[in-house]
């Protein structure tokens, strides 16, 4: 079993990210939710975050926002010793990079994925028009 991916967010976020990027990638058994419900303490989220990662080995997390409960929630686990890779601002590009580092065997680089995807559409187009017209 390769390395496993964690999708933590509030709400169903996490939940419905990985059944869209299954849209593009296909079925991801090796990627596990844990979704902060709106009736949950931090508590609660804590038990159910630690009963998806039991028996998972090597993983990784990605936290739908930095500061907020679903991250704080890992960040404590950490400053408490345990050894989580955690990255903040998830999207669906970092999850793909994972999909595809994980099937040809590179380098993640999630952060990279996450905000090299991230384009004011408008301008873009403007751009490719003014390229058009030289």
């Amino acid at each position: 079993m390769g390395k496993q991916l964690v999708l933590v967010s509030h709400g169903l976020f996490c939940q419905e990210l990985k059944k869209s990027t299954e849209m593009i990638m296909g079925p991801q058994a090796n990627i596990h939710t844990v979704a902060l419900l709106e009736s949950e303490a931090p508590e609660d989220f804590r038990e159910k975050f630690e009963a998806a990662i039991e028996g998972l080995e090597d993983f990784v997390v990605l936290a739908d926002l930095m500061g907020g409960t679903p991250c704080n929630v890992v960040s404590r686990l950490i400053m408490e010793g345990r050894e989580i890779e955690l990255y903040a601002g998830m999207n669906m590009p970092m999850v793909i990079d994972f999909i595809n580092s994980e099937l040809v065997g590179t380098e993640m680089s999630l952060v990279q994925a996450g905000a090299s995807n991230i384009a004011y559409v408008n301008e873009v187009i403007a751009s490719d028009d003014e390229d058009d017209d030289e």
